[in-house]
């Protein structure tokens, strides 16, 4: 647990960028700026701006954090360039957690303006569970990051859950069919557990507490336990039992072990259309 966090610009205050604000809160953090256009209020010691023009004057972030949509970013960086630049005086490290931009597109954006600049950007991708301090979080360093700014971005995501840095950024890609697009596939299996439950003849309220329970406490047990998946399910799996029989149907060559990989594959193609 971090004691201490340093001044941050949010720019983007959604779903991602308010769970990543929320845990930052928790955290110690110095007294900030979120734009945001939907927000009513920010606890102090944090200011709430609903535009760049707003930013109170002095400010100086160590880091800018991007949470904007994909397809604000050159709209956003253009007019932060151009209506304050002073903000970037002290180099600080740009965080993007922006799905498809790439940091050579960003530091394209940033080249193009008026005063020309280069920052330091580091691309990241968390999932959803970093509302509930479960994320898992890919982090990508571009051009020019210094070790203490890797440090920093550390800190931020791993306020709200695993980080992991990755060498190449094309890596983003699998990444995000992995974790970041991951959680709707175990919602997915949620819905299909808990149809399953009703047509067996179970009452949908307990068909529901079975399903979440049964994927919770499973994916609780993953993360605490060190053996692998494979044993894990061994473990449950008693030869001829009733567990068998459902693998069986699952570990079909048409079922889990095409469309699993399939839908991984189609995920990361995607990912990588959206980022070209």
């Amino acid at each position: 647990m971090v004691s201490h966090l340093p001044p941050l610009l949010l720019i983007g205050c959604g779903q991602m960028g308010g769970a990543l604000f929320r845990a930052w809160e928790k955290n110690g953090l110095a007294p900030s700026v979120i734009i945001d256009r939907h927000r009513e209020t920010v606890a102090t010691p944090h200011s709430l701006a609903r535009s760049i023009d707003d930013i109170p004057n002095k400010f100086s972030p160590d880091a800018i954090v991007l949470a904007v949509k994909p397809q604000k970013a050159i709209g956003t960086i253009a007019e932060l360039t151009a209506k304050r630049p002073d903000l970037l005086a002290n180099s600080p490290v740009i965080i993007s957690v922006m799905a498809g931009c790439t940091t050579q597109s960003l530091a394209s954006t940033f080249a193009d303006s008026p005063a020309g600049l280069s920052p330091a950007i580091v691309r990241t991708m968390p999932n959803t569970p970093s509302a509930v301090g479960r994320g898992m979080t890919g982090l990508f360093a571009g051009t020019g990051v210094s070790a203490e700014q890797k440090a920093l971005c550390d800190t931020l995501l791993g306020a709200v859950g695993a980080t992991v840095w990755l060498d190449e950024e094309d890596q983003i890609n699998a990444l995000t069919a992995i974790s970041g697009s991951g959680p709707a596939y175990v919602f997915l299996l949620a819905e299909f557990l808990e149809q399953a439950a009703i047509e067996q003849g179970l009452p949908q309220d307990i068909a529901r507490l079975l399903a979440r329970k049964t994927i919770t406490g499973a994916g609780e047990l993953l993360d605490q336990m060190p053996e692998d998946a494979a044993q894990l399910r061994r473990n449950v799996t008693s030869p001829g039992g009733t567990t068998a029989e459902a693998i069986s149907i699952l570990n079909a060559p048409d079922n889990w072990p095409s469309s699993i990989p399939e839908a991984v594959a189609a995920a990361a193609r995607r990912a990588r259309e959206l980022a070209a």
